[in-house]
């Protein structure tokens, strides 16, 4: 399915800066580090009030059009509400449901599929996940899910790897390989047959799961009618990588201001540590690091947003490669520069440094965009 996108400028709104100013006030509000501390110990997957406001707020279906019963945003808008959700680890399904999910169904479904899939999730009281890879979590490789006719039904069998809140999801947009070629299938959470089994994550802020179909049954209706599924799998995957570029933003960002704080009060040997020389150089290297960072993946949000296709080939792949080693670099520097209390579980810069570990090679490492990025240059 084909939607109308608005037109985007280049230039930071008023609105935009406004949107920014109202989510950082929430999230900063939501997303202590005692609540976050406190999900992703628990068993419940993610913060279901956080996410109950941020749909009150309007933020759980931006992309989707006014007619589906979302705002009718562009990408620049939710890159903004990623980025400052990012920057606190808010536990909640915003890449998943708002991002993957949500551009699988738009770009492959038709208008009465989005009509009848969409409202709930804009409202957020349906969340979706995407399941396109094996069980090994090959980005390369064909999906692990195979999918065959019976009656007016399709069966579904195989095991994806790796789905993003793929455990607590109501709706899994499903790849799978059949005779006609690659489909995009929405399937309930609760379907007879899936089994959806949590894995054990680094980032225990992001939970993943294994899904298991062992005769999976849905109807015809499931199937997402998309004139080429690879086509808006790929649409889907581009938006998420773009969103995960600029929730590295956010961490980085958010972890250079907590050293640079502890930087200015830290005393040793009179001083703080911040006006030692080789202080101050590294946090100067790291802040013109998370500018440039921020740069790319702004650019990539605002191309994917126009719709730009040839673009988003080169402005996806260099915001994700660039901006994961920059908030590995961010977090990393952060806990030497914290000293001993950097390398507690008390403090929060462990869970920035894991996080920015898990993104580096969620949906591809940096070397994997640096080979796409060469391919498309022709390098």
């Amino acid at each position: 399915m084909t939607t109308a996108t608005p037109a985007v400028s280049f230039a930071v709104t008023e609105e935009q800066r406004l949107l920014r100013a109202t989510v950082r006030e929430l999230v900063t509000a939501r997303a202590t580090s005692e609540r976050v501390r406190e999900v992703m110990l628990g068993d419940d997957g993610y913060d279901r009030d956080a996410w109950a406001e941020l749909a009150q707020t309007g933020l759980t279906g931006l992309t989707i059009p006014e007619r589906f019963g979302g705002a009718g945003a562009s990408f620049a808008e939710v890159a903004i509400v990623i980025e400052e959700a990012g920057r606190r680890l808010l536990p909640v399904p915003l890449l998943s449901s708002a991002v993957l999910g949500t551009e699988a169904v738009l770009a492959a479904g038709t208008e009465q599929q989005c009509a009848a899939l969409l409202p709930a999730v804009a409202e957020g009281a349906t969340t979706l996940a995407l399941a396109h890879l094996d069980q090994r979590g090959g980005l390369t490789s064909e999906p692990g899910v195979t999918a065959r006719r019976d009656g007016g039904d399709w069966v579904l069998e195989g095991t994806a790897g790796y789905v993003v809140d793929g455990a607590s999801a109501d709706l899994v947009v499903t790849a799978a390989v059949s005779d006609d070629g690659l489909l995009l299938l929405v399937v309930p959470g609760e379907s007879a047959g899936l089994a959806r089994r949590p894995v054990e994550v680094l980032d225990l802020t992001r939970p993943m799961a294994t899904l298991v179909y062992d005769g999976v049954r849905v109807g015809d209706d499931a199937r997402l009618a998309a004139d080429d599924a690879i086509v808006a799998l790929h649409r889907a995957l581009s938006a998420g990588v773009v969103a995960i570029a600029c929730e590295q933003v956010g961490g980085a960002s958010q972890m250079l201001e907590m050293t640079t704080a502890y930087a200015r009060d830290r005393i040793q040997f009179g001083r703080a540590i911040g006006s030692f020389q080789a202080v101050k150089h590294r946090l100067a290297e790291l802040l013109v690091q998370v500018e440039s960072a921020r740069s790319t993946a702004e650019h990539a949000a605002r191309v994917l947003a126009e719709g730009d296709r040839e673009e988003l080939a080169i402005a996806a792949p260099m915001a994700k490669s660039y901006a994961s080693e920059v908030f590995e670099r961010a977090s990393a520097d952060g806990i030497q520069l914290h000293g001993g209390i950097g390398f507690t579980w008390e403090h929060d810069a462990h869970l920035y440094f894991k996080r920015a570990k898990a993104t580096k090679l969620l949906l591809g490492s940096p070397s994997h965009h640096r080979a796409l990025l060469a391919e498309v240059l022709g390098l």
